[in-house]
């Protein structure tokens, strides 16, 4: 299928007194689309609109709907200035064709978005528009502080136990009576859990209409607006799914509040949760090292680095071998592993082997349907015109009718097996790509990082007194290659 793609026609005063007029725009941006081979779905009028803002105009907004619904997925223009003169509004477009993985083409400046020079022009343009946001959110942060310091509202929503009313924290008595009882419950059974439980059980839901959960209690419990210090500017974004860190406690801003309970209550719970605190055990960290739970003898056994000593070390038969000499062993395997030409063409030529059969084996079961289908069609029409019985009909029909039950239950299967495996075949030419600078990358990576790629690749790491022989998974093992092929090993002489 043709790219389609949309033309921008938005010509001012000026230009037309220049004898540009738009039906010349036009026939240019045909003429291009028609070089490229693509098909020009829609022509956007804007014939003497001001540049300064054009975003909110009916034409601008067909054509972002068109692009976010897929039917264009690029727009000609003649120049940059003629897309839109406004900064901010250049900025917004390209954030949005971007997201929906939409081009731009300026003919004027030669700049096109579906080739790789234009694309560097995306990045510059992403550039700034990442710089805009930063500036925004710069500004949004610098006055945080000093709303905070006012009482004022932060945004979102109050408190539970709380509302705000002509710009005022106030109680909201329902919320306050639950929020009181779980201090009560918690004092009286000292388990947060058995508090959550407890209120679930009585009917009581968050402000969502949720369960409580122990991790809400906890946060409920702790929060000193209970007892009427409202603690503001605590909290920032970490930009990650909206989850948020604590910020520094000298930048917390506490302000008075309206107190539910009692600050004696308050210091009692909490000193309950101080002590419960000290008391749990922090659970042991049991991947500490590299390459724990991949080491393994040659004898069978696992080998473990011991403490206070550098080597993986067997109990049984007391094997070593120093973990910073495995890293290096690791890493050269692994660069190989990963940048060798054979193995991505190996993986590429199976994957397209496997799906090339798929595709065949797809035709024939869609023929097959066709043609059993006719089958049945006719034995219908012949039963209707009584030229078979019921009985006859029945013989006939029900075996095809089987195996057309049969059939139309395997396409769904192998159309979503060759989904699969062509996603995974453009998913292994990425990361075999982004692989190639796994080598000079390695030491930079944190301890934690390299762990996660252990675990990613490592199917197991044997050590014997002469070699190390490291099996390492496909990073994209596509479903149906041969078992055989489902690891690649390398044997590495230390000794």
């Amino acid at each position: 299928m043709k790219k389609q793609v949309g033309i921008w026609i938005r010509v001012s005063t000026e230009d037309q007194a220049k004898g540009e007029s738009p039906e010349h725009h036009e026939l240019r941006a045909k003429m291009y689309a028609q070089v490229k081979d693509w098909e020009v779905v829609e022509v956007y009028h804007l014939e003497a609109v001001s540049g300064k803002t054009v975003l909110h105009h009916p034409e601008a907004e067909r054509m972002l709907k068109d692009i976010s619904t897929g039917k264009i997925t690029g727009l000609i223009f003649s120049k940059i200035a003629r897309l839109a003169r406004n900064t901010r509004e250049l900025l917004q477009i390209a954030d949005i064709f971007r997201d929906y993985n939409a081009d731009l083409i300026s003919l004027q400046e030669s700049i096109d978005t579906s080739t790789p020079a234009g694309r560097f022009f995306y990045t510059l343009i992403s550039a700034m528009a990442q710089w805009e946001r930063e500036e925004i959110a710069s500004r949004v942060s610098a006055s945080i502080p000093i709303r905070a310091q006012l009482g004022k509202s932060l945004g979102g929503q109050a408190p539970y136990g709380y509302e705000w009313k002509d710009k005022k924290l106030v109680i909201n008595e329902e919320e306050a009576a639950v929020r009181g009882l779980i201090y009560d419950l918690f004092i009286e059974h000292k388990r947060r859990k058995t508090v959550a439980n407890l209120l679930n059980e009585k009917g009581y839901r968050t402000r969502n209409g949720s369960n409580f959960s122990d991790t809400t209690v906890t946060r409920l419990l702790e929060d000193p607006i209970a007892k009427g210090i409202r603690r503001a500017n605590y909290t920032e974004s970490t930009g990650n799914n909206k989850q948020w860190k604590l910020k520094n406690k000298s930048e917390w801003v506490f302000n008075e509040a309206p107190a539910i309970i009692t600050e004696e209550k308050w210091n009692k719970v909490n000193s309950i949760l101080t002590e419960q605190s000290k008391e749990r055990k922090q659970p042991l960290n049991k991947k500490t090292h590299l390459f724990t739970g991949f080491v393994t003898c040659s004898c069978g056994n696992k080998m473990y680095l011991l403490s206070n000593s550098p080597k993986y070390t067997c109990q049984n038969c007391k094997n070593k071998i120093l973990q910073d000499d495995l890293e290096d062993i690791f890493h050269q395997q692994l660069t190989e592993y990963t940048i060798s030409k054979e193995n991505i063409q190996h993986y590429i030529t199976a994957s397209e082997t496997i799906i090339s059969k798929k595709e065949k084996l797809l035709k024939t079961l869609q023929k097959e349907t066709q043609k059993i289908q006719l089958k049945l069609d006719n034995l219908i029409e012949l039963h209707l015109s009584n030229e078979l019985p019921t009985e006859g009909f029945k013989h006939h029909y029900n075996p095809p009718f089987e195996q057309l039950q049969q059939i139309q239950a395997q396409i769904p299967l192998i159309e979503g097996e060759m989904l699969a495996l062509k996603q995974n075949e453009e998913s292994s030419k990425y990361l075999f790509t982004e692989a190639q600078n796994l080598y000079n990358k390695w030491n930079t990576l944190q301890r934690d990082e390299k762990r996660n790629i252990i675990e990613s690749i490592t199917d197991s790491i044997i050590i014997d007194n002469e070699d190390i022989i490291i099996n390492l998974k496909y990073l994209i093992p596509p479903s149906s290659l041969n078992p055989t092929d489902g690891q690649h090993n390398f044997t590495d002489s230390w000794m």
